[in-house]
């Protein structure tokens, strides 16, 4: 039987229920917390955020958070608050650990080398991810620019791949609107990655079958992994960093209509197994989708897009292959 590595030790994958396999748990408000500053709720939103998981049948949710963003600050100390939120709740957490795009990247990481990446990716799966004690159970959400993967982006996804050869965790990545997702694949295989412990990233972003075809083709798993997120802005960089003055942004739309035919006609051509169901939910982009996020928060999966697909012809039995078996396969590590 395959364990996985939860926040509070390990745990056997076939007591994971339903799983939420991309969320970022301390990422639920605009910013860090909504209290003035006089104390950290994160831990309380995101207890509160959770309840009526379990009784919907799921059991785990997975935290992708890379270092310095969305709630992981630079070092990944505050991953311990994951812990306590697993507690509280009753719900299995698992810890990922990757960098996002070059631009958001801790000084460290960007001054470090292709080895000493790889060492300290091994090292959070195996020791503890900056100094918390809690191990990493996934390696993602691993991120590639818009068009393009820059040379820093590049190291980390081969520092990825051969800590997932030295450890066995799966990856999971982020594909900027979908872009590159070829490119990531080719860089994995070259650096020896099993692909069939790949997920390659917010593909439902951009909503072509014949996209997704392609890169299932390849060998890899594939996330559909903004439901609910049916606005959102893109911005190149951080925003703190700009200059007074207008700016440039990208603003997209994707129907969740869409993203469930997407899903109803992968299903249809018997890519059932290669497909994982997810929110990416977080509190700087509720307020846009108030009619998704916004009303049922990581209730939406099951009480509006799982019936949808239903409604589309998707039969019960591919749903608990999307939503518990594969993910369950997938963060399941040993004999």
């Amino acid at each position: 039987m395959a364990d996985v590595m939860t926040v509070r030790g390990r745990v056997p994958s076939t007591e994971l229920g339903r799983v939420m396999p991309h969320e970022h748990l301390l990422s639920l408000a605009p910013g860090p917390w909504l209290t003035g500053g006089a104390r950290d709720d994160r831990v309380e939103l995101a207890v509160g955020a959770l309840a009526g998981l379990a009784e919907r049948g799921f059991g785990t949710v997975v935290d992708l958070s890379p270092y310095g963003v969305v709630g992981r600050d630079d070092e990944g100390a505050d991953v311990a608050l994951l812990a306590e939120i697993s507690e509280r709740t009753g719900l299995h957490i698992v810890s990922g650990t990757a960098l996002y795009l070059e631009a958001y990247a801790p000084a460290w990481a960007r001054s470090a080398s292709l080895d000493e990446l790889a060492s300290r990716f091994i090292a959070d799966a195996t020791d503890g991810i900056g100094g918390s004690g809690i191990r990493a159970g996934i390696f993602g959400e691993q991120a590639t620019s818009l068009d393009e993967i820059t040379p820093f982006e590049e190291r980390v996804l081969r520092a990825v791949a051969r800590a997932h050869r030295e450890t066995g965790l799966a990856i999971m990545t982020h594909t900027t609107h979908g872009t590159m997702a070829h490119e990531q694949v080719d860089l994995l295989v070259s650096e020896g990655a099993d692909l069939d412990r790949v997920v390659i990233g917010h593909l439902d972003t951009q909503l072509s079958v014949d996209v997704a075809r392609r890169v299932l083709d390849r060998g890899v798993l594939v996330a559909v992994d903004t439901i609910g997120k049916e606005t959102w802005d893109f911005f190149l960089e951080p925003v703190p960093d700009r200059p007074d003055g207008e700016f440039a942004k990208r603003s997209f739309a994707r129907s969740d209509r869409g993203r469930a035919e997407f899903v109803a006609e992968l299903v249809a051509d018997g890519y059932a197994d290669r497909l994982v169901l997810a929110q990416d939910l977080t509190g700087a982009e509720v307020w846009m989708n108030p009619g998704t996020h916004g009303q049922l928060g990581y209730a939406y999966l099951a009480d509006r897009f799982l019936p949808a697909l239903a409604e589309l012809g998707v039969g019960d039995e591919a749903i608990e292959q999307m939503t518990a078996r594969t993910p369950a396969r997938l963060l399941g590590v040993g004999a």
